[in-house]
């Protein structure tokens, strides 16, 4: 199989491997396949692609959608390394307000998927770093949202100390104050 799927200590949230195929010439690899997705256990349909670029120590988010534009990711890098982070923001979920992380390099073919329901941010760990993801649903500026990054009571474990963000992410507010879906 092209790929590995391990789902991470909140049930939905998943850690994808892609296998990748190296010579002399570089490499190739496929990053998505629906078939194999939804046999993994990740049966979304994408219909938007974004890119992002960011250097050392940018952090992106914490952000998401209301319903019912809700967005899952499917996340990779495609250059650099990442800290990538999903927050559990699902009122009446067992795991509210806890979060998940995960170190994500380009070279190695990882990707994560966060599903509706959750905040996502990044920043980054390398000099610079390309970052690509599929969403479930286009965006939709009215329906854009936000958690503050350092939220004491959600208690990310950034491995940044003074991240670089923008004026937007500097201003979110705390999750005990935020609009949820």
């Amino acid at each position: 199989m092209s790929f590995e799927f391990k789902e991470l200590a909140i049930p939905g949230v998943w850690v994808v491997e892609a296998k990748r195929f190296e010579d002399a010439r570089g490499y190739f690899m496929m990053s998505y396949r629906r078939s194999v997705f939804e046999a993994g256990g990740i049966a979304e349909r994408f219909v938007q692609d974004n890119v992002s670029q960011s250097s050392r120590g940018v952090l992106r988010g914490l952000h998401y959608q209301l319903d019912p534009h809700a967005q899952g990711k499917l996340v990779m890098p495609l250059r650099g390394e990442i800290f990538d982070v999903a927050v559990d923001i699902r009122r009446g979920s067992a795991t509210y307000g806890k979060w998940v992380g995960e170190h994500l390099k380009a070279d190695t073919g990882r990707m994560m998927y966060v599903p509706p329901g959750f905040a996502h941010g990044f920043c980054v760990l390398s000099e610079e770093a390309l970052f690509t993801y599929k969403v479930t649903a286009e965006y939709e500026p009215s329906a854009e949202r936000g958690i503050c990054w350092n939220d004491p009571e959600v208690g990310v474990e950034w491995p940044v100390r003074e991240p670089v963000l923008s004026p937007r992410d500097a201003q979110l507010p705390l999750l005990a104050q935020a609009e949820l879906t």
